[in-house]
């Protein structure tokens, strides 16, 4: 607690980069970049997309003229398939139930109901106006859904990582995790401040275990928040300038290959 306490004063008081426009602004200290959306009820200029086949955050930012590029959701490696459900433009553009990997998995499918509910950002229209939302995947919604990207775990209001999946206790003891949330690895955070959008990407010269970033969350005063995919596929790109990669598989600038994006146009 007393490490992200200190973090936090580094943040708001000896800030060693702040990029500032007028629908943005980035600010970055100590490994962790924050990235603040203020927020616009009439425009709306978040997009969650993915691709066929596995890409570098990169290669996606640059194919996709975003202002910046961060990763999301949780994929197949192996299959190259999707296990967080996406929505693009309205449509469910991807699916866990595509996935013949994690359907014809006994084990994970007994969980189902658990891997299904995870967290989502969505994006929705309501009466001509934009709204932001951090909620579990089952939630009802009004108006129109816009675009979302699942991932996880939840981190405010509540934390449960057993009720996600990401650990699984037997005699009160774990013996499962997944997305090394016990762990300290790189991390890509959301999170709604009221309605303004809050994004940390927490590099690896400042790895946090999932409580920290909690904790930090906290901190700040973000209402809702939630991870996405993180460790080596941590990934963030803004214009030209700056390009964040974890180097937690090949040790270099490349990146992972990844699935699904958000996109900040």
């Amino acid at each position: 607690m007393r490490k992200i306490l200190f973090l936090f004063i580094l943040l708001i008081f000896t800030q060693s980069m702040a990029i500032s426009a007028e629908k943005y602004t980035i600010n970055y200290n100590s490994g962790i970049y924050h990235i603040v959306i203020p927020y616009n009820e009439r425009s709306n200029r978040i997009k969650f997309a993915l691709t066929e086949n596995l890409i570098t955050n990169r290669d996606f930012h640059r194919n996709s003229g975003a202002i910046f590029t961060i990763n999301t959701g949780f994929f197949d490696p192996k299959n190259q398939k999707t296990i967080s459900f996406i929505y693009t433009d309205g449509i469910l553009a991807e699916s866990p139930l595509f996935n013949e990997n994690l359907i014809n998995n006994p084990y994970l499918m007994m969980n189902w109901h658990k891997i299904a509910n995870r967290p989502e950002f969505r994006v929705l229209k309501i009466d001509d106006k934009y709204v932001y939302d951090i909620t579990p995947h089952d939630t009802q919604y009004e108006g129109e859904l816009i675009t979302s990207a699942q991932g996880g775990p939840m981190l405010l209001p509540e934390m449960d990582l057993e009720k996600e999946f990401f650990i699984v206790k037997e005699e009160g003891k774990i013996v499962r995790e997944s997305a090394s949330v016990l762990h300290r690895c790189a991390r890509t955070i959301i999170g709604l401040k009221g309605q303004d959008v809050h994004i940390f990407i927490i590099t690896d010269k400042n790895p946090m275990t999932i409580e920290e970033t909690r904790d930090l969350c906290l901190l700040v005063g973000l209402d809702k928040a939630m991870a996405f995919d993180g460790g080596s596929s941590t990934s963030f790109d803004y214009k030209n300038k700056i390009h964040v990669v974890s180097t937690g598989i090949k040790g270099d600038n490349t990146g992972r290959k990844l699935k699904s994006f958000m996109i900040f146009r």
